[in-house]
């Protein structure tokens, strides 16, 4: 996830205060079972094709399910095609408190 924020950095300034701003955060990589059932996922129900999923994607909220921890993302209904991830939407852009939602997928 940190290299998807990174990428969407539009120059060195917004990348310093990006990197700033993450040093507080330990980095938590994907294991192998994460890579392997975001692979299956991925070519098994052809996300790619039916929802416009990247792999990345995939692998980030499987990552997720593993860790047992809740994905927060404005893109909620992006990640629904993956079973069991919880997903929160930090806040509402008005101003509201968070939505929580939980994927039913399976």
């Amino acid at each position: 996830m940190v290299m998807e924020l990174i990428q969407g950095c539009k120059n060195k300034v917004e990348l310093e205060k990006l990197q700033n701003e993450l040093s507080i955060y330990e980095i938590v990589w994907p294991s192998q079972n994460s890579c392997n059932e975001a692979l299956n996922l991925f070519t098994q129900y052809q996300y790619y094709l039916s929802h416009n999923v990247g792999l990345l994607d995939v692998l980030i909220g499987q990552t997720a399910v593993e860790l047992g921890v809740p994905l927060y993302t404005f893109n909620q209904k992006h990640y629904q095609v993956v079973p069991h991830l919880q997903t929160i939407q930090p806040y509402q852009k008005t101003g509201t408190m968070p939505v929580d939602n939980m994927s039913e997928s399976s």
